[in-house]
């Protein structure tokens, strides 16, 4: 395919390299980028650290400006967003009161912040973390003599909670779960993030529940705990989860189950329609079944694949669940999916800062690692668990032993 039309919506990081891919593999044709936002495609994680903390202006996040697309002849639409799919007629409606037609279909909608039905969630003291607007105007929250509660102690609530301290700001997280990090990492990882965050001065409380956010005449805000407890703030972090815009999908009959459904090759439902990136939903044996990744690496590999696809190319894309998080001065690592794990193995490291955080299945066999600080370690396990080896829990777990001696099928 080498003429025609493919339209993209949706302007993040799996739309850009969609759209980038397109050009890069000599496709002549139309392209056609929506974004919902004023913005060219930008990067997201910076937005939590750099960013949200001044070390860095939102324009550092670029990913492909204006400009770039323009020279690779893709029409971008900022502030343009799709507001109906008309498959049969192969054309999408846009809010500017337009339709586009289309050969091939890519939706990279992401998602947005969950936001709990919660009394006082709408008022001005509570923030989300998901665009470059939001960061800037949570900064205005930050700095000495600031309180800041984070609901959620996943990864977005513990990166902004990091970078909150990191500007002099007081810190409360609020975890629901009797753990950090519940649903990605083992216990023996979710235990190391709370002692990094505890010597940094955080107050995480787990087990602890948000009934409601009463909001004061100041602009600042009262959280108040299903326990009782009140805690004032001068600002509220939702931090709880990410909602996949699959509305478009769904209402045009495409198949969509907590986002849309895609197959191996990020085909959907409707002929020649595809899905990327945080609003995609695919079947993983290694993940123990449907799965919907939120990572930037996601993004942009799955992104590429979607691209490839609706130019013929038969490669099935396979994940690898990677994820990173930088908090303070620790860099954070994942590699693979714990959904199958039977135990957590933790192998001794010399630094008391560093992590290594193995999640082995029944039959021994390696499906999720954690390395803090250990970038080297995790080169090895990544391969492992592409190789589907079985390793020795007991040599796991002494430091005397090289690690690759732990390999025993």
């Amino acid at each position: 395919m080498n003429t025609g039309a493919i339209v993209i919506v949706g302007a993040g990081q799996a739309g850009g390299w969609a759209a980038a891919t397109l050009r890069d593999r000599g496709y002549a044709g139309r392209v056609v980028l929506l974004g919902d936002e004023p913005h060219a495609p930008y990067e997201r994680p910076p937005l939590s650290k750099a960013v949200l903390g001044g070390q860095a202006p939102p324009e550092s996040t670029e990913l492909f400006s204006a400009q770039r697309l323009a020279q690779l002849d893709i029409e971008f639409q900022p502030g343009v967003s799709a507001t109906r799919l008309r498959l049969r007629e192969r054309q999408v409606d846009t809010s500017g009161g337009g339709a586009l037609g289309y050969d091939k279909l890519i939706l990279c909608m992401g998602g947005r912040p969950l936001v709990p039905a919660l009394p006082g969630v709408d008022s001005a003291g509570v923030h989300v973390l998901r665009t470059r607007d939001d960061a800037l105007r949570l900064r205005a929250s930050l700095g000495p003599g600031k309180h800041l509660v984070i609901v959620g102690g996943g990864w977005i609530g513990l990166e902004v909670a990091a970078t909150a301290r990191q500007t002099g700001s007081t810190v409360t997280v609020l975890e629901q779960a009797p753990r950090l990090c519940a649903r990605s990492v083992q216990p023996g990882v979710s235990a190391h993030l709370a002692a990094l965050h505890a010597a940094h001065g955080v107050d995480i409380r787990v087990n602890a529940g948000l009934r409601a956010v009463q909001a004061q005449a100041d602009g600042k805000a009262v959280a108040e705990l299903a326990d009782g407890t009140r805690i004032a703030a001068d600002a509220v972090v939702l931090g709880v989860g990410l909602q996949p815009n699959d509305a478009l999908a769904r209402d045009a009959g495409i198949a969509c189950e907590r986002g849309v459904l895609v197959d191996e090759y990020c085909r959907t439902s409707a002929e020649d329609v595809y899905a990327a990136g945080d609003v995609a939903v695919s079947a993983h044996a290694a993940a123990g079944g449907r799965i919907r990744l939120e990572s930037w690496q996601n993004a942009q590999d799955q992104g590429t694949a979607a691209a490839l696809s609706a130019l013929g190319e038969t490669a099935p894309y396979v994940p690898t669940g990677a994820v990173w998080s930088e908090q303070y001065d620790a860099m954070v690592q994942i590699v693979g999916f714990p959904a199958l794990a039977a135990c957590e193995v933790l192998r001794p490291q010399a630094d008391g800062r560093a992590l290594l955080s193995m999640a082995l299945d029944a039959g021994g066999r390696l499906v999720a690692a954690v390395a803090v600080d250990a970038a080297r370690d995790l080169r090895q396990l990544r391969k492992w668990i592409a190789q589907g080896a079985v390793l020795d829990p007991a040599l796991l777990q002494r430091p005397d032993v090289p690690l690759a001696s732990a390999q025993i099928g």
